[in-house]
């Protein structure tokens, strides 16, 4: 008896899982980005519908209407927003040439000029800008992470926003829910119980796509009284203090920013808050673009996401590498890029441009560091230079082009960062800075050893196959 129920039962799963991946088949086909990931998609849905369903709703979604829908209907007075655009473009700059055309294109906002931007290196730089902006606040403090954790950084910020709270600054956290996947359901109590409203960001608020693996928020912002910003890749946990020993020395960037590029990150920040939050605006808000005294740096935020209709991430990229006549050089803790990204490096290697990488020497995620292995040939030919940092663990998101233009943010080379994050860099157009990045570029290449064609072709026939296995999977890395 009990065998003929188990029998009609494990039929029963197997039809659900055979129709569910038909119908997921037809889903891939419709919704995929390229005809590659549609036709892979499909066909392990259609027959091996048992392990590929699961994955395909986890990591196999591309798309992420929501979030727009959700700001368009709501968000900002459309009058408000209006007067606000016009009081930032006072100080936008006149006869942008095209490369800054095409960056004013993908942040959808102006390059402004007016700013200040310092170069914070490492994670001592970084935390003691942002306590000391905390400290300095009287209005309000705008945060996002894509991780925070409960250790000694993550308490000790805790503190100092809860200290904020009671003093009568208003306090807005935005952290993903992915990424401080270990934070206690505690620490975000005594915030909330202090004032202070803070938010997960996931990719869908009820139903299966909480179980989304992609679409996270990678972006790392602070904002105080509307007047100073801090962007970057710097994560709230001690590994960003070298306090991990399999790490080491934890090698990143960030950048203090004040003057009316600031409003574009405050923009990007609202976007996320009003999603995170199911449709709240802060009630505390300054609207009002200031220059930074004594200061005319010109700089731009671009943020990008899954959300924008024309993979505005991947055309980052690609615009910084068309644009670039002398050099590129870029760090990243992942390299990984999408087949249109390589094939642009290495157009722009053959045509002279000097291209310099760095990427850790010790792996975090091990498929990662795998992957980046099989790009060493194809590299090699082109004339790019590769280098493996040896004095840490380097997670820093940085690129100089040429002499004049830099960026610092959260954007690393993989498609993961290019079409299926939310990201943010801070374009800066200034040689001065530019010459800052490349003097710590300089420094991070002179603590790395170039890597070349030898160091995958001499490597035994199980690390190539792990290699090659790893690269299958370069759309979602």
């Amino acid at each position: 008896m009990w065998w003929n129920a188990l029998t009609w039962t494990l039929a029963l799963l197997a039809a659900v899982f055979h129709l569910g991946g038909l119908a997921s088949a037809f889903h891939a086909i419709w919704n995929c980005r390229t005809s590659a990931s549609a036709i892979a998609w499909s066909l392990a849905l259609i027959l091996f519908p048992y392990l590929a369903l699961p994955a395909y709703w986890i990591l196999g979604t591309y798309r992420f209407a929501g979030y727009q829908r959700a700001f368009r209907a709501g968000s900002l007075d459309k009058a408000v927003l209006a007067t606000y655009i016009q009081r930032v473009g006072e100080w936008a700059i006149t006869d942008p040439d095209p490369v800054e055309q095409g960056f004013q294109r993908l942040a959808d906002f102006p390059i402004t000029r007016g700013n200040r931007v310092d170069l914070l290196i490492d994670g001592e730089a970084m935390f003691a800008a942002l306590f000391e902006e905390i400290e300095k606040a009287e209005s309000y403090i705008y945060l996002e992470y894509f991780l925070i954790a409960d250790d000694d950084i993550g308490r000790t910020l805790k503190r100092a926003l809860i200290g904020k709270a009671r003093q009568g600054v208003a306090c807005y956290f935005v952290y993903d829910e992915l990424g401080s996947l270990g934070l206690p359901w505690s620490y975000l109590k005594e915030m909330r119980e202090a004032g202070i409203k803070i938010y997960p960001f996931y990719p869908a608020r009820v139903g299966a796509g909480r179980l989304q693996f992609n679409f996270r928020n990678h972006r790392k912002i602070t904002v105080v009284d509307g007047r100073v910003a801090l962007v970057g890749g710097v994560n709230v946990h001690d590994d960003s203090l070298g306090r991990n020993p399999f790490y080491g020395a934890w090698r990143d960037t960030h950048v203090r920013v004040e003057g009316p590029a600031v409003e574009g990150i405050q923009l990007a920040f609202l976007s996320d808050y009003f999603w995170a939050s199911d449709g709240l605006v802060p009630e505390r808000l300054d609207l009002n673009p200031t220059p930074a005294p004594g200061h005319d740096t010109q700089a731009l935020y671009v943020a990008n996401g899954p959300s924008d209709p024309n993979d505005e991430g991947m055309l980052f990229f690609l615009h910084c590498i068309h644009s670039a006549q002398k050099r590129i050089w870029l760090a990243t803790p992942y390299f990984v890029p999408v087949p249109s990204v390589l094939d642009a490096l290495k157009a722009a290697a053959l045509r002279g441009v000097e291209i310099k990488i760095i990427i850790p020497l010790r792996w975090d995620l091990f498929i990662m560091y795998l992957a980046a292995y099989s790009y060493l040939p194809e590299a090699a030919a082109s004339g790019i230079e590769i280098f493996r940092y040896r004095a840490g663990h380097p997670h820093q998101k940085a690129m100089l082009i040429d002499d004049h233009t830099s960026w610092i943010g959260s954007s690393n080379l993989d498609a993961r960062s290019m079409l299926l994050n939310f990201e943010g860099n801070l374009v800066v157009f200034d040689k001065a800075f530019a010459l800052q990045v490349e003097q710590m570029l300089r420094r991070d290449l002179e603590q790395s050893e170039m890597m070349g064609r030898d160091d995958y072709e001499k490597r035994s026939f199980l690390f190539k196959l792990g290699v090659k296995t790893a690269r299958l999977f370069e759309t979602i890395l």
